[in-house]
């Protein structure tokens, strides 16, 4: 065990002493204030100075070319850098010839959107006809504004023919909605802000996100080491004063006090740059116990994944070929942590979470979500990811006694069988 140690103290002391970790250290905490502050920032601007935006109408009802025009003078006038320039065109020449024109226009890019107000738009089924063409992503946002302004001037306009008071209908719609949160005691109560019931949402998929990117990146670690250290032949030093399992043992318990040192300082720069915001997360010591738990056991999987592969390779490259997969696997939970949030004990959330790789991020994703997770359940995950754990570790120590010391070819899958069949 003292052997063991000493590797693990020797590993996490190199690693804490390469530019690489303090740059990573320093510029995490940093990096999330930086993401904050420019999402506050631009949560609170309503836009730059954009080109204007060419777009031309035909009111086939012939009843909304003023209504139209006050309309985008208004935006114009409230907008002064993000102007709409809009051409109103006439409807006393043929209407294929007329639209024909307008949509060459929008091909050579002369105007931005061709808008078309069919002739019972008022009192019928009638359409808004919104023409464009290779939009692009620097004009959605102006497109989705004219779309509105179309919108208001129709709505105001019906409202109109049916003597209704727009102001009055807009009265009665707004319902005032004030979202009161209650303490643990009696008579506590405070507004909740729209922020808190978004962060909410995010917390878990946070969660999950630490432990994704503190099990995949210090794996990464683990590999760089075992290969570097394989092709410097400082393996052969490192074997001759410890045993196979001693260095495998003592690396992974290294990387794993590295991988908790970096998730403890993500998650505590998250934790102040919430409270810096004014954001009140409810973070209880048993959800950082499980958080513990499935991270550890997570990390151990993983790390001793990376530990059979790095031994049977030579060069990083070889590495990424065979760890592909494995990534992809990982990258499940990210895709559809939405769906696994809303339905957080359906089909698909208890599926994953009995898949050993896929079980820390998915069962740390529902149990921060709030979910009542069946006890029993939590430790059957636990209990199956401990399996697997001890099982991935027995390969690996196979695979690292032998492969550790082999250069080289790369052995075939034939030759791994027969090197597990002969441990």
């Amino acid at each position: 065990m003292r052997r063991i140690l000493k590797v693990a103290q020797r590993e996490y002391i190199e690693t804490v002493k390469t530019k690489t970790f303090v740059l990573m250290v320093l510029m995490t905490p940093l990096i999330i204030a930086l993401v904050i502050f420019f999402t506050r920032k631009l949560s609170q601007d309503k836009g730059g100075p954009r080109p204007p935006v060419k777009v031309a109408v035909t009111d086939r009802s012939n009843e909304l070319e003023k209504d139209i025009k006050a309309s985008f003078d208004g935006y114009n006038k409230a907008n002064p850098k993000r102007q709409i320039l809009l051409e109103q065109l006439g409807i006393d020449q043929d209407p294929n010839t007329l639209d024909s024109r307008q949509k060459n226009r929008l091909r050579t890019g002369k105007l931005d959107a061709y808008v078309i107000l069919e002739k019972n738009i008022l009192t019928g089924d009638g359409k808004v006809r919104f023409y464009t063409c290779n939009t692009k992503p620097t004009k959605l946002d102006a497109l989705w504004t004219i779309e509105g302004l179309f919108k208001n001037v129709v709505t105001n306009r019906r409202y109109q023919l049916k003597q209704l008071d727009s102001k009055l209908l807009a009265e009665l719609r707004h319902v005032p909605i004030q979202r009161l949160e209650i303490g643990a005691a009696e008579e506590t109560e405070r507004v909740q802000k729209k922020s808190e019931r978004i962060t909410k949402m995010m917390v878990p998929f946070f969660f999950m996100y630490l432990m994704f990117i503190g099990i995949i990146s210090t794996g990464q670690h683990m590999l760089s080491s075992v290969i570097e250290e394989k092709n410097s032949r400082v393996m052969e030093v490192l074997l001759s004063a410890v045993s196979p399992f001693q260095l495998m043992a003592g690396k992974i318990t290294g990387l794993a006090g590295i991988a908790f040192t970096v998730t403890g300082l993500w998650g505590a720069a998250a934790h102040f740059a919430a409270r810096w915001q004014g954001l009140n997360i409810n973070i209880t010591g048993q959800l950082l116990l499980y958080f513990v738990i499935y991270y550890t056991l997570g990390f151990l999987l993983f790390s001793s994944i990376t530990v059979g592969i790095g031994s049977l390779c030579n060069t990083i490259k070889e590495t990424q070929s065979l760890m592909m997969p494995l990534t992809l696997i990982f990258i499940i939970p990210l895709i559809s942590w939405f769906n696994l949030i809303q339905h957080p004990n359906g089909p698909l959330a208890r599926v994953l979470s009995f898949i050993p790789p896929l079980t820390s991020m998915v069962m740390i994703l529902r149990l921060s979500a709030g979910s009542g997770i069946w006890f029993i359940e939590i430790l059957a995950s636990i209990a199956l990811l401990a399996l697997a754990v001890l099982a991935v570790m027995w390969i690996a120590a196979r695979l690292f006694r032998t492969g550790i010391l082999m250069y080289g070819k790369r052995p075939s899958f034939r030759e791994i069988i027969r090197w597990l069949k002969q441990s």
